[in-house]
């Protein structure tokens, strides 16, 4: 009688201890969310994504523990935008972070005015309506400017001097993205008059508007092909290697990952930095900062990536002084 007592005293005894921490888990605040919103893949972006999660781990947030990351990689998929974003403000997340497009924070800016958004944009966030100013944000955003329009037009400078004797260029655009490609088709053809260069635009948002794009380069006797910098282009980039391999076209890219897929060259931001000082600023944000007082941040990191491969299979020999301006080449 004495030892059914004793069981059932334990019995209540780990029950109660039991409960315990699933009370105490009942009154501690849920982790804070933050929403990452990408038009790329995750594929192409997995180097991005890591600088993005070890600045936010420097700052003292490590996911799974004090702090929840949702990613989001639309894939090029701009018309999911004003769904998600709607998703993310009713659900009332932490932070909105969308490094890397102009069109994404643009969608966040107009879902609300109240969530903090930390934003990666190639334009300038005060002509956007992003910001008041680049030192007093003001608002409920901040974040990076990296220049798109700046570096596509030295990108074309890089490309004339890798490939002198091409004169006609085509210039592959993705309408989809209007602000990226507002943006290039107001720099980059007055970049190219200075240069002595004609500009054929060519539009593109599918695979099959590649092809075709592809087609009336050969038609019309192209002698190079400058890609504007895209999500949407980074996540077909075997799709044009292929292309521009077979045709023999030198070919221009804004990301490393595009030249590592076999295009000739790129020049951009440098991307995983633009991510890491995102995730800074995400993370300062969860602790107490707030988007109206922090500055935004300008790109001072650039990357020029040549691919020797490609450019020995096109018969382009580069020259070592254009060799020793860039950052890496590919063997």
């Amino acid at each position: 009688m004495l030892d059914v007592g004793r069981r059932q005293f334990i019995t209540l005894l780990g029950g109660a201890g039991a409960g315990w921490p699933l009370a105490a888990r009942a009154q501690q605040p849920a982790m804070p969310v933050v929403g990452f919103v990408n038009i790329r893949s995750p594929e192409a972006s997995g180097r991005n994504a890591t600088a993005f999660r070890n600045a936010l781990n420097e700052t003292g947030y490590v996911e799974g523990q004090n702090v929840m990351v949702e990613y989001h990689w639309l894939d090029g998929r701009f018309d999911r935008l004003p769904s998600l974003m709607a998703d993310l403000v009713r659900r009332r997340v932490a932070v909105i972070a969308t490094p890397g497009q102009t069109v994404v924070a643009q969608a966040a800016k107009a879902a609300t005015t109240t969530i903090p958004i930390v934003f990666g944009v190639g334009d300038d966030p005060v002509r956007l309506g992003l910001v008041a100013s680049l030192a007093r944000p003001g608002g409920n955003a901040t974040g990076i400017n990296f220049f798109t329009g700046e570096v596509a037009a030295k990108r074309l400078g890089l490309f004339h001097d890798l490939v002198p004797k091409a004169d006609r260029i085509a210039m592959l655009v993705n309408p989809g993205n209007h602000p990226i490609a507002d943006l290039v088709m107001r720099d980059i053809p007055e970049a190219a008059r200075a240069l002595g260069l004609q500009i054929q635009v060519l539009n593109a948002g599918t695979g099959r508007e590649i092809e075709a794009a592809f087609a009336t380069i050969a038609r019309d006797r192209a002698e190079a092909l400058f890609v504007a910098p895209d999500a949407f282009f980074n996540s077909r980039r075997v799709q044009l290697a292929t292309l521009a391999a077979r045709d023999r076209i030198p070919t221009s890219c804004s990301g490393r990952e595009m030249a590592e897929a076999g295009l000739l060259m790129s020049y951009g931001t440098d991307t995983p930095d633009m991510y890491r000082q995102v995730g800074t600023y995400t993370g300062q944000i969860l602790k107490g900062a707030k988007p109206a007082d922090l500055p935004v941040l300008q790109s001072t990191k650039f990357e020029f990536v040549i691919n020797l491969q490609t450019a020995r299979a096109l018969g382009i020999e580069v020259p070592n002084s254009i060799q020793l301006l860039a950052d890496e080449l590919i063997e």
